[in-house]
């Protein structure tokens, strides 16, 4: 049939009956008899991202408006959202919710934008760096204050750029009970992960924070349940570290805080909204600690090393 022909009676009939012919389109071969089904292909693995050279900054006066930025390095669910809190009471000190710097970066939409920049003697890395100072300089600016605190905990695997990239940068490893993190790191999504893919996930982190541990030359080493049992005597010792004196009301952070409490940029839980410090959850006993965590219990002074009985070490 013509086109001519087909639009002629399609023309009446839509004037008529409000129809009109279309051509069947042929439907794909069926698979024979006996054949399996298709399935979905599985969806590719996400390609680990190519790690970015970085150096510290050649002239840190002209490419570094922070001074002495604090890096609080801690695993999930350790009590950083609570220290944070306590820090941002103090008067020189302002500690916001999370913010994930290190996920910030700079892309070269073309050849000849990279080649400007190298002219520049600016590399990729460099230009990351730029951007991570300004944007936390930008946040202590609008803070009013002279010191500005980053606890995302992610931060522990990328501790040696933080360090490179400040390198008058202060840090503050926060320890808890493996046992504990865990824990609260499951009950923070159960839908999400299981009990046993809490302990493992969160023990990336734990051994993130060991590494920074060993490898940061001057760090202070704070431990959760010690700070919740006398925070005052903990957060003068962070002062010192941080060389700066203690304020009692850093002790009442609900004065303090400005409520900003966001799933995934802290912990958000009625127990932190208090406003102050409350009792941590009582430490698991040795037995009680899965085989895959007890290597970090030990190493970390929870347990002594084979123990399967007796107080865990606080």
């Amino acid at each position: 049939m013509s086109m001519d022909l087909l639009r002629k009676m399609n023309s009446a009939l839509g004037a008529s009956m409000g129809v009109e012919l279309r051509r069947v389109r042929k439907k794909p071969d069926t698979a024979p008899a006996g054949a399996a089904p298709k399935t979905a292909a599985e969806p590719a693995k996400k390609a680990k991202a190519p790690s970015v050279s970085y150096r510290p900054p050649q002239d840190p006066a002209l490419d570094r408006l922070l001074d002495r930025p604090v890096f609080v390095i801690s695993p999930v669910r350790s009590g950083s959202t609570l220290l944070r809190l306590l820090l941002n009471g103090h008067s020189r000190l302002h500690a916001p919710h999370e913010l994930h710097i290190r996920r910030l970066e700079v892309h070269f939409r073309t050849k000849l934008s990279q080649r400007a920049m190298e002219e520049l003697d600016l590399q990729r890395g460099d230009l990351e760096h730029l951007l991570w100072d300004r944007v936390l300089h930008r946040e202590l600016v609008k803070s009013g204050k002279d010191f500005i605190v980053e606890k995302t905990p992610s931060n522990s695997f990328v501790y040696k750029r933080l360090a490179a990239c400040w390198p008058d940068a202060r840090f503050i490893c926060l320890l808890r009970h493996p046992v504990s993190i865990a824990r609260s790191w499951h009950e923070a999504d159960p839908q999400k992960r299981t009990v046993d893919e809490a302990n493992e996930d969160a023990l990336r982190y734990m051994n993130a924070v060991q590494r920074a541990r060993e490898g940061l030359e001057s760090s202070l080493t704070v431990r959760y349940e010690d700070l919740t049992a006398d925070p005052a005597a903990e957060l003068k010792r962070i002062c010192d570290h941080l060389d700066i004196d203690f304020e009692p009301q850093m002790l009442d952070y609900g004065q303090s805080t400005e409520g900003n409490y966001t799933k995934g940029l802290g912990d958000w839980k009625d127990k932190i909204r208090s406003g102050s410090v409350q009792p941590g959850r009582k430490l698991p006993d040795p037995d009680e600690i899965p085989e895959i965590l007890r290597p970090i219990s030990q190493t970390w002074g929870y347990v002594e090393s084979g123990a399967r009985e007796g107080a865990a070490v606080s």
